[in-house]
């Protein structure tokens, strides 16, 4: 097995010639100085790499928060008042919200730091430090390693780092691979568990647009929340208590007034997820043919169903908007990604480029011999895993996430097991752990839609994935699919809270056996014995061939191209892009201004629409033109605004910096064009939107009226 060892990196990173990227890359903030300094300045930034990341005093990672491990937030006020996206919030939101309380409708907003509501689960982990910790990882590996080998000596090593790292109290420490494992890097961290819910637009604002203009521009949706962090009497992290005090930053985001114009530097800092760059051509293929159109076809069909009933019934819309939201998201993301690659031609660019890698490592005798079948390597091992690939994601999304029950009969099947194999004492543990979980899950489940969802994907499933990883319990029902789900449906103690808590009440002896004889659960198992021995199994197989295949490609394209400067795939470990405020042409004739103003909220209106709603407060501001300090120059609000910053799903809620390091805006999506920049980066159309951070302001301070908010927080002026 190849891999890149440290050195060779490091002279890389030190002694290569960037190329102009401006955009593209999701870059570590400890290597800025070395990489990514000049060019950033020479965009219009007037910071020093100093100034974005620093372990000897406070600086811009300081105020980059990890938010619940999913988004990302930033510190802007000395209080620990937490700033990140409406749909990043929307869950604690949610679970705040009733029918008399209707905080999604409605809003929130905290008139004293008393009011602020507690989120338990919830938390903020901040970034300490970051370090290179590749040589030590790497201690006595060998090229003739084969996988297995090399991960049980990584992991030897990783382990007695962490034995041997010293940490301060509240810190812990990740070590993560980086370059498909040719490179690793430790993260120190601190995280705090006492965030409270300060305030939140109502949805016709923070969701504004919803789904219909989710990944589109024009954009108009106010799409931010906050928070705040609580600490121990000193500002150590601590658990939820009416004693603790707001968070005391090291460094905290000043606002800046002044707003943004086309050409203006802009920085994205966060925890991007995940990125798949380095992909060959056909990984790439694959996706756009089959697995893509796969995962939108079952989406599409339970979006419709749930979409219907959240329209018809106001308990089932706050019931299911979240959740609706967050299957929507994907969906419309993965058909955005598809048409960007076929219109990029992302397939053919990637064929060019492996076809010079080719002729550059063929020149090379050395690099012929390691790497000249690599690319047919990965010709074959695609092929044979596209079937399993296939039904991997055909049960992923089926059983896995859009048919809820399953989620129930999964933790009840884990519940049976530890009965079998730890008795009743390791029952009554788990199940005491699972009880909460069940109540929070019942009170936004409907078991009559999720019947219907289960009868239409259990059709799509049967008629669209081969028969040998179908259960075959299914091929016994001589009855149509409505019928089927009906008949499971109506026997399951799992459609309701009452009968499962009842269930659960008895002797675990008792309940272990009525748990074995539910329809929902015997189907639930068998799908998954059958899927585990003939699709993940093997799939795994495959896939560590692939996994191994793309460390060495990626070794690979370092070696051949010596003078080009790569950065990492997203691995939702803390990262800066940088880039400018641009609009952009989507097609032939059209171009996109890169700024959106109060104006198009107006424009889109529809009264009683739930996507395009917009509040009475709202229109008499506007006709009012009672905008305060945060109309721009022209008159106008801004609402958001486009760059060229590379992002992805874990950068919701970051900042979006201005040169001279204060908040201009808050990071929230892309456009629909460019969502293929998971995979292939093209700066012509990839776009991250970003709603203004006046806009924020202006809601807060003119709409909420929470100007005690505002107080909070450093007001500047940079352009002037």
């Amino acid at each position: 097995m190849k891999f890149i060892k440290l050195q060779i990196i490091t002279f890389l990173f030190l002694f290569a010639n960037p190329l102009l990227f401006a955009g593209e890359g999701m870059w570590l903030p400890l290597l800025l100085k070395s990489l990514n300094e000049a060019e950033m300045q020479s965009l219009g930034m007037k910071m020093t790499a100093e100034d974005i990341y620093s372990v000897n005093q406070g600086s811009l990672k300081d105020a980059i928060v990890h938010f619940g491990g999913f988004c990302t937030s930033e510190l802007i006020s000395n209080e620990g008042l937490l700033l990140t996206n409406h749909h990043c919030g929307y869950g604690a939101i949610q679970s705040h919200t009733s029918l008399e309380n209707n905080f999604l409708k409605e809003g929130f907003w905290a008139k004293s730091k008393a009011e602020e509501k507690p989120n338990p689960g919830l938390f903020a982990k901040f970034i300490v430090r970051i370090e290179d910790v590749t040589d030590q990882v790497l201690k006595g590996a060998k090229d003739k390693m084969n996988e297995k080998e090399l991960q049980s000596l990584t992991d030897k090593n990783i382990d007695a780092i962490r034995k041997s790292t010293k940490l301060e109290k509240h810190e812990e420490l990740e070590i993560k691979p980086f370059f498909k494992g040719n490179q690793y890097f430790m993260f120190v961290t601190m995280t705090y568990t006492d965030v409270r819910l300060v305030g939140a637009p109502p949805e016709s604002i923070g969701k504004f647009g919803a789904d219909t203009d989710n990944w589109e521009w024009p954009r108009h949706t106010g799409d931010f929340s906050l928070f705040r962090i609580y600490a121990g009497p000193d500002n150590m992290p601590a658990e939820y208590s009416e004693n603790n005090i707001p968070y005391q930053p090291k460094h905290f985001l000043p606002i800046s007034l002044d707003g943004v114009a086309e050409g203006d530097f802009t920085l994205i800092f966060g925890f991007p997820g995940r990125t798949d760059q380095y992909l060959p051509a056909v990984a790439i293929e694959q996706t756009v043919d089959v697995l893509n159109p796969a995962k939108i076809g079952i989406r599409d069909k339970a979006l419709k169903i749930i979409g219907a009933k959240m329209r018809a019934d106001e308990s089932v819309k706050i019931k299911y908007s979240s959740k609706f939201a967050s299957t929507a998201n994907y969906w419309k993301k993965w058909i955005g990604e598809s048409q960007g690659l076929v219109a990029t031609n992302a397939v053919m660019k990637k064929r060019d480029q492996e076809a010079d890698f080719q002729d550059k490592i063929y020149k090379k005798r050395k690099l012929k011999k390691k790497y000249g079948m690599l690319l047919g390597e990965f010709e074959t091992a695609y092929k044979d895993i596209e079937k399993l690939a296939y039904s991997r994601d055909y049960y992923s999304e089926v059983v896995g996430r859009n048919i809820e029950i399953f989620r129930i009969q999964g933790l009840l099947s884990r519940l049976l097991n530890i009965y079998q194999e730890n008795g009743e004492a390791g029952y009554e543990n788990y199940k005491r752990r699972l009880i909460p979980y069940f109540e929070n899950f019942y009170k936004n489940y409907d078991a009559n839609i999720d019947e219907e969802v289960f009868a239409a994907l259990l059709e799509m499933y049967v008629e669209n994935v081969d028969n040998e990883y179908i259960p075959p319990t299914i091929f016994n029902y001589a009855m149509g699919y409505d019928e089927i789900a009906q008949e499971l449906y109506s026997k399951t103690l799992f459609k309701n809270s009452e009968k499962l808590m009842a269930l659960l009440s008895l002797p675990a002896a008792e309940a272990a056996e009525q748990l074995k004889e539910d329809p929902i659960m015997q189907l639930g198992e068998e799908w998954k014995e059958l899927y585990d021995e003939k699709v993940a199994t093997p799939y795994n197989i495959k896939k560590d061939k692939i996994n191994a295949l793309q460390k060495q490609y990626m070794a690979a394209l370092i070696e051949a191209y010596p003078d080009k400067t790569f950065w990492p795939d997203a691995n939702s470990t803390m990262r800066v892009t940088y880039g400018q405020v641009a609009g952009y042409h989507p097609k032939d004739a059209v171009y996109y201004l890169p700024v959106s103003y109060l104006e198009g909220v107006m424009e889109k209106y529809k009264p009683g629409d739930y996507e395009f709603d917009v509040s009475a407060k709202l229109i008499d501001l506007f006709k009012e033109k009672d905008y305060g300090q945060y109309a721009d120059q022209s008159g106008k609000v801004p609402v958001c605004f486009l760059g060229t910053n590379h992002t992805t799903g874990g950068n919701s809620g970051s900042p979006a910096i201005d040169a001279h390091g204060n908040l201009v805006g808050l990071n929230f999506d892309r456009v629909w064009e460019g969502t293929m920049s998971d995979l292939n980066y093209d700066k012509s159309i990839c776009r991250n939107i970003m709603v203004d951070i006046r806009y924020v302001l202006f809601i807060v301070d003119k709409y909420a009226g929470a100007s005690h908010l505002i107080e909070e927080m450093k007001l500047v002026h940079p352009k002037k």
